[in-house]
């Protein structure tokens, strides 16, 4: 299998391992992919994932040698998106990179090794942070074969770059390095060669370690606020109390008690 899951503590690690063909995901991949991150999101003992690729290589996109000679009808219909779409776990839909059109619970880092492409950047967009190594690079690279963004990158990227930022990369197609990256928020973090996965663990038991629901109540309603007016997005937000009730009071009592004073986290 090209799919790996593993633990390490709270959180949950999935890898790409296809190296020989630069981590691009074929079908049956991308049903790995899915079921992956549907397992963590239903694990009550996960609280972050991890996304990452083999060392110098995140992903390169779809398989389009696959695509080439394998693409029909009963691709197209089954990743056919109807009415009843939200994104929701109850029915959880597959996009062709497998987890893309999963709305999850908790929160997903993207540990980034040489290049996310094409559909491998729609991965990365995807998640909620992405930490990408200095020689990492992303760009919609499938410009120059015809193949559209179809996994969210049209509506993630201008909503993480802003739209004017989007659209240069979106019709341009070009190569973006890793300190672009980070200078128009793309990337979350870069670090050195070779330090992406431990970097992005690192983040994600630092991420595990604080009160679970107040943060996924908080991250909930950042995206949820993407479709609704400010009214409603401030009434949703305001639903987030009930987090406050189960955890915030406890957390009130301990800075009451003297922990986490002058922004240490150490004890919390």
């Amino acid at each position: 299998m090209t799919i790996h899951v593993e633990r390490d503590g709270d959180v949950t690690i999935v890898t790409i391992d296809r190296a020989e063909a630069r981590n691009a995901v074929n079908p049956e991949m991308a049903d790995a992919l899915f079921r992956a991150f549907v397992e963590f999101d239903r694990d009550e003992t996960a609280k972050v994932a991890v996304l990452t690729g083999v060392p110098g290589m995140f992903c390169a996109g779809f398989d389009l040698k696959w695509a080439a000679e394998n693409v029909d009808d009963k691709w197209y219909a089954t990743h056919d998106l109807d009415g009843s779409f939200d994104g929701n776990d109850d029915r959880p839909r597959k996009g062709p990179m497998g987890p893309t059109r999963l709305q999850l619970s908790k929160p997903v880092i993207a540990a980034i090794s040489g290049p996310a492409v094409a559909g491998g950047m729609e991965l990365a967009l995807w998640c909620d942070m992405r930490v990408m190594e200095r020689s990492a690079y992303m760009g919609v690279f499938c410009r120059r074969w015809g193949v559209p963004l179809i996994d969210g990158g049209t509506v993630r990227l201008p909503r993480i770059v802003g739209h004017g930022r989007a659209m240069d990369l979106i019709l341009t197609g070009r190569k973006v390095e890793a300190d672009e990256c980070l200078s128009i928020g793309l990337a979350s973090r870069v670090c050195a060669d070779g330090e992406s996965r431990q970097a992005a663990v690192e983040l994600a038991q630092e991420i595990a370690r604080f009160p679970q629901a107040c943060m996924q109540a908080d991250r909930r309603s950042a995206l949820k606020q993407w479709s609704l007016g400010q009214e409603a997005a401030l009434a949703n937000e305001w639903a987030s109390i009930s987090s406050f009730r189960s955890e915030g009071i406890l957390g009130a009592s301990r800075f009451s008690g003297g922990k986490g004073r002058s922004g240490d986290f150490e004890e919390i």
